[in-house]
């Protein structure tokens, strides 16, 4: 089956007002900035977002946020993005902050078909309000619910038209478990190549999970900081 869209604007065309979306990549690396920008131009409104952090103010997810159409967020992380801290302290913005090793548990759990799980981390903190504690050997342990959502956009390095991901380097930190928990999973790649043209034993996220793939046209592949000897940038 041919999975190929042909702009990402196609391809984001039916998320709508009030959607849950997972956006994959760890900072600003194995973001899927081009899925991202369609998203803006299409301007659903009051999205719940779910990705690791928030980004920087003027690109990827944070153009979501500055442009009003994020009312909730789900991450572990929002240090970089001076917008979202200054919208989630006045209460503009509803966050739900997640320890980052639950938050990838969570949604690989949701991936897997796993409706909760419990871990230690967040026992006797703030984190463990309102949530169910258990004692499992003599230790005690949350109950967390997994995470899904209505669409999982995500970023690998290269593609083939069935749907099938090889991702690189840090990209492969939240992409490919996002990929398996969106009901509808779309992937942007650096590569679109022919079906057949990737090797199995490389695939990390098989095609049965992705529903739609569109290649990129550019890749500003950015960082946050940019540290060098005698100094950071």
């Amino acid at each position: 089956m041919n999975k190929e869209i042909a702009t990402a604007k196609e391809a984001v065309a039916d998320i709508r007002d009030g959607a849950s979306v997972m956006i994959g990549g760890f900072g600003l690396c194995g973001i899927p900035e081009n899925l991202i920008a369609a998203v803006l131009e299409l301007a659903p409104r009051r999205l719940h977002t779910i990705s690791n952090n928030m980004g920087v103010a003027g690109f990827g997810i944070g153009l979501i946020l500055e442009a009003g159409l994020i009312a909730e967020h789900t991450g572990s992380y929002v240090g970089e993005n001076k917008v979202m801290e200054r919208m989630m302290l006045s209460g503009e913005l509803k966050v739900n902050l997640v320890p980052q090793g639950t938050l990838a548990e969570s949604i690989r759990a949701g991936g897997a078909g796993i409706p909760a799980f419990y871990t230690p981390t967040g026992v006797g903190t703030v984190v463990a309000e309102g949530k169910e504690v258990r004692e499992f050997d003599g230790k005690k342990y949350l109950m967390e619910r997994a995470l899904k959502a209505d669409f999982a956009l995500v970023k690998a390095w290269k593609g083939d038209r069935a749907g099938n991901l090889v991702y690189r380097k840090t990209a492969q930190s939240f992409n490919p478990i996002m990929a398996t928990a969106g009901r509808v999973t779309i992937a942007e790649v650096d590569e679109l190549v022919e079906i057949g043209a990737i090797n199995p034993d490389e695939v990390m996220t098989p095609g049965i999970y992705v529903h739609r793939i569109v290649e990129s046209p550019f890749s500003a592949r950015r960082i946050e900081r940019l540290r060098v000897r005698g100094g950071a940038q």
